[in-house]
């Protein structure tokens, strides 16, 4: 059963990841960029677009669930 979780876990985290991509290079992903440095330009704060949250989700829970799965 657990493996079956960690198989689900990491085809989730690629997905979200492979989402994420998809989405940098599409209109929206670079609307959503340029909006973000135009932002992070005027008052100095720090943002990141929705898509690289995506890629750093997806990536960590792939490496979270084949570190577990290493140890166990």
């Amino acid at each position: 059963m657990i493996k079956i979780i960690g198989i689900i876990l990491i085809v989730l985290g690629g997905y979200l990841f492979a989402l994420g991509v998809s989405r940098q290079d599409s209109l929206v992903g670079h609307v959503s960029s340029a909006a973000d440095s135009t932002a992070n330009s005027v008052d100095g704060g720090v943002r990141a677009p929705k898509h690289v949250s995506y890629m750093v989700g997806g990536g960590a829970l792939v490496i979270g669930v084949l570190t577990w799965a290493r140890e166990a």
